[in-house]
C-alpha cells in the first residue's frame, strides 16, 4: 500500500531464512481485513509502500536450524502476532505482548498478502494442521490466524455465559464470529447492531436472536427496550470508532462489560463517573489468536461450525486491490486471496 486507496502488486526479494528459529513459507490463502482498510482511508503516502495483510495459511518450504515443531511440507496456520513460544507471555498465553515479538517489536516479516513470507519465531507462532493444502475447509482454517480468534476473545473477554444477554456492536466478520462465538459459551440473546441484510442473516445462522439497526442514542434505547431497560450484560465493540464505543457504554447495564476488538481509531476514549458508579467494566484488546487456536479448531475440521462463511469474495492475489475495493464499498464482506 502506497497511501489512501493506492493498493499495487509488486515483485518484491524472495523471503529467506535470516535466523535459526525462522521458516519459509508459501501461501495457500490470505485475506483482506476489515482493520487493512484504516490505512486504505488514512495512511501517509509512501514511496516505498507498505507490505499489506497478517493472516494466511501457509506451507512450509524451509526452516531454520533451530525449528523443531514443523517440517517443510507442512500445512500451518499463521496467527497474525508473531510469538517466542517460551517468554513469560506467551506461557500465559499472552501472546501478543511477546517480549521478542508481539504487537511491539518489529519483525520485518512482511505481509501476508503474499506469494511468501518469512516466519519468524516458527516454533512459537505457527499451528501445523494435518490437511491438504487444498482441502474445503480452507477458509475456516485461515479464520483462526485473526478473525475467529478475535470474535472468541472478545466473547471470553467480556464474559458471555448461559443467562447473559449480549450485545454485538458491528456486523464485519470479527463481529460475527463474536456472535458463533457467544453463541458457543451459551449466551441466550445476542443482539448483534448491524444494517447490512445479508451480514446480519449470517449473524442470526450464527446465533443472533435479534437485529437492531438503529445506531447511537436509537440504537441504545433498542437494547435497551430489548433487555427490559437495563441494558445488556456483555457488549462487544467490534468496530473501534469512537461512536461505536460510546455506544457500547450506552448499551451495557450496571455490573456489565464492554469488551474492546475492534482497533481504535481515536487516541482518548470516555471513561468517567458514570461507569464508576454503575461498575462497569472495560475490557479486551489484541486477541492472542495463538492460544485460542487449541480450543477452536476441532469444530472447523468435524464442520460443528463454520466460520469460513464469512468470507464471500474469492480473489487471484494480483487483484488484491479489486479486494480492498469491494471491502471498502460494502459490496463485499470479506474477500479471500489465493496465489
Amino acid at each position: 500500500m502506497y497511501g489512501p486507496g493506492d493498493v499495487r502488486v509488486v515483485d518484491a526479494p524472495e523471503p529467506r531464512i535470516e535466523q535459526p528459529t525462522d521458516a519459509v513459507l508459501r501461501t495457500v490463502v490470505a485475506c483482506v481485513c476489515g482493520s487493512d482498510l484504516h490505512p486504505y482511508h488514512s495512511m501517509n503516502p509512501s514511496e516505498k509502500g507498505r507490505s499489506m495483510g497478517h493472516e494466511m495459511v501457509g506451507v512450509v518450504e524451509e526452516v531454520g536450524a533451530e525449528v523443531r515443531t514443523v517440517s517443510p511440507g507442512d500445512v500451518v496456520i499463521v496467527p497474525f502476532v508473531f510469538s517466542c513460544g517460551e517468554c513469560e507471555f506467551c506461557r500465559a498465553g499472552l501472546q501478543t505482548s511477546c517480549v521478542h515479538a508481539g504487537t511491539t517489536k518489529p519483525t520485518g516479516a512482511g505481509g501476508a498478502q503474499a506469494e511468501r513470507r518469512r516466519a519468524p519465531f516458527a516454533d512459537g507462532t505457527l499451528y501445523r494442521v494435518d490437511v491438504a493444502e487444498d482441502d474445503e475447509r480452507m477458509p475456516g482454517l485461515l479464520t483462526l490466524s485473526d478473525v475467529y480468534g478475535t470474535g472468541w476473545h472478545a466473547a471470553v473477554t467480556g464474559g458471555a455465559a448461559p443467562g447473559k444477554d449480549v450485545v454485538v456492536i458491528g456486523d464485519g466478520a470479527v463481529g460475527l464470529l463474536a456472535v458463533l462465538s457467544a453463541r458457543q459459551l451459551g449466551a441466550e440473546r445476542i443482539i448483534l447492531m448491524g444494517r447490512h441484510e445479508a451480514r446480519t442473516d449470517l449473524g442470526r445462522r450464527y446465533g443472533a436472536t435479534d437485529v437492531v439497526a438503529e445506531r447511537g442514542d436509537d440504537g441504545v434505547a433498542a437494547v435497551r427496550e430489548l433487555t427490559g431497560g437495563l441494558g445488556a450484560h456483555v457488549v462487544i465493540d467490534a468496530v473501534g470508532h469512537l461512536p461505536a464505543y460510546e455506544q457500547a457504554l450506552g448499551a451495557v447495564r450496571a455490573g456489565g462489560t464492554v469488551t474492546r476488538v475492534g482497533v481504535p481509531q481515536y487516541a482518548d476514549a470516555p471513561l468517567q463517573r458514570v461507569q464508576f458508579e454503575k461498575n462497569i467494566t472495560v475490557t479486551g484488546g489484541v486477541a492472542p489468536v495463538r492460544a485460542y487456536i487449541d480450543r477452536l479448531l476441532p469444530g472447523v475440521l468435524d464442520g460443528t461450525v463454520d466460520p469460513g462463511a464469512v468470507f464471500d469474495r474469492e480473489l487471484g492475489l494480483g487483484e488484491a486491490a479489486d479486494g480492498y475495493r469491494l471491502m471498502d464499498d460494502r459490496a463485499a464482506l470479506k474477500v479471500m486471496l489465493r496465489p
